[in-house]
């Protein structure tokens, strides 16, 4: 019988500064616990951080009670939760999508709203803005992973969701994540 494994999520924000992950991973491994899942990224002048760190449960316990003491000497907001493994009962077919286009409000929600009305999960999603090259134009890129329900027709989504983005006028690629 094999062990179900425990997990805590930890979320983190504050001021920017170096020495943030060291000291939230030193925190983890002083516990006997470890990182197997995590985003890190800093928004505007904030580090954020959600890691998903397995354990005992006992020693993630431990995590819990120092995570007050943490976030003190921190100057951050943590807040953690316990989890357990993904469900993994859909047979979902895992695809990328890489759209750019010129920035303006709505281009998250656009696509959220596409995939949400099929049933389709998000399952990682990360934007950023940038200057295009020459002109200075500001530019909008998403990249996300979707779960894809494989008894879906490919092709027919495919068609569907370049001809939903040509109506945006956003440049838009869905293909089979690799590796």
């Amino acid at each position: 019988m094999t062990r179900q494994k425990t997990y805590l999520v930890i979320s983190a924000l504050g001021e920017d500064r170096p020495g943030i992950v060291n000291q939230l991973s030193k925190v983890i491994l002083d516990q006997g616990c470890n990182i197997e899942d995590s985003r890190m990224t800093v928004l505007g002048g904030e580090f954020a951080a959600m890691l998903l760190v397995e354990g005992k449960w006992n020693t993630l316990a431990k995590i819990e009670n120092a995570l007050p003491e943490v976030e003190r000497q921190l100057g951050m907001t943590i807040i953690c939760k316990r989890t357990g493994e993904r469900a993994t009962g859909r047979n979902l077919l895992p695809y990328a999508i890489d759209v750019v286009s010129l920035d303006h409000p709505g281009i998250v929600n656009n696509l959220a709203g596409f995939f949400a009305e099929r049933d389709i999960n998000i399952e990682d999603l990360s934007t950023s803005t940038y200057a295009a090259a020459h002109t200075g134009t500001p530019m909008f890129a998403v990249h996300m992973t979707v779960g894809i329900p494989a008894d879906l027709h490919i092709a027919a989504l495919r068609e569907d969701f370049m001809d939903y983005c040509d109506a945006l006028n956003l440049d838009a690629v869905l293909e089979p994540l690799k590796g």
